[in-house]
């Protein structure tokens, strides 16, 4: 298929394990993918610059990193002056909603790739939410993803003129970590330049303790795998 010919995607891309899995998810399923990441006024910028290496390293022609500061807002812990929950059992991590959520941020990221979709003439949506792993997120769920689905086709100049059907792909939904590491690996996906962790270290390792860490390494240690990246030396 040619490039002209592919049909064109856009994939929320944050520097991520789920996020990057997704992107080569797009890229196996035939789609000329335009990435975007969002600078929100996370706590590092780690993750950002994790999403230009692997944007560069997948080959994608265009990515975009658009800034939205959330801090004036804050409310989580990844936007405001809160501590990051540490060393927390895998029942703490599933229940209740975490404060590592930051209010309504898959709706304004998912907007935002709306509107970079309809001008690139772009039906597809890719995003990496998970309904297994982080089940305390409202915005991760199946719902979610249904309802904005249906909120893009009545709000955009191309769902009403029908000149598009937009739709949300969320291909990680119903994977364990396990799983969509399994699905990385198998896609050639390689997990080195990713970026997972709330509060990694100046030095640039990951801390290893967050619930964000933690499921990582799990995640790797169920697939029978070694996970690439740097930790903290007190999880080694």
């Amino acid at each position: 298929m040619s490039e002209t010919s592919r049909p064109r995607a856009v994939v929320l891309l944050s520097g991520g394990l789920d996020s990057t899995t997704v992107l080569a998810v797009a890229q196996r399923d035939g789609f000329d993918v335009a990435a975007l990441t969002v600078r929100y006024g996370q706590r590092h910028a780690a993750e950002l610059d994790a999403a230009s290496r692997i944007a560069q390293r997948m080959r994608v022609a265009r990515h975009e990193i658009i800034s939205l500061d959330l801090r004036a807002f804050g409310g989580s812990a990844l936007t405001a002056d809160i501590p990051v929950p540490k060393d927390r059992d895998e029942q703490k991590i599933g229940s209740g909603i975490p404060i590592t959520y930051v209010p309504a941020r898959n709706t304004i990221f998912l907007a935002l790739a709306l509107a970079f979709a309809e001008t690139l003439d772009a039906a597809d949506i890719f995003i990496g939410v998970n309904a297994l792993d982080y089940s305390g997120y409202p915005d991760c769920r199946p719902a979610f993803i249904e309802a904005f689905e249906r909120l893009a086709n009545l709000a955009t100049k191309a769902g009403v003129d029908g000149a598009s059907r937009f739709r949300i792909h969320a291909p990680l939904l119903h994977l364990a970590k396990s799983e969509i590491i399994a699905l990385g690996l198998s896609l050639g996906v390689d997990y080195a330049g990713t970026c997972s962790c709330y509060d990694p270290l100046p030095t640039g390792e990951a801390c290893g303790r967050c619930d964000a860490c933690l499921l990582r390494l799990r995640g790797f240690a169920a697939a029978g795998a070694r996970d690439p990246i740097a930790y903290a030396a007190a999880r080694r």
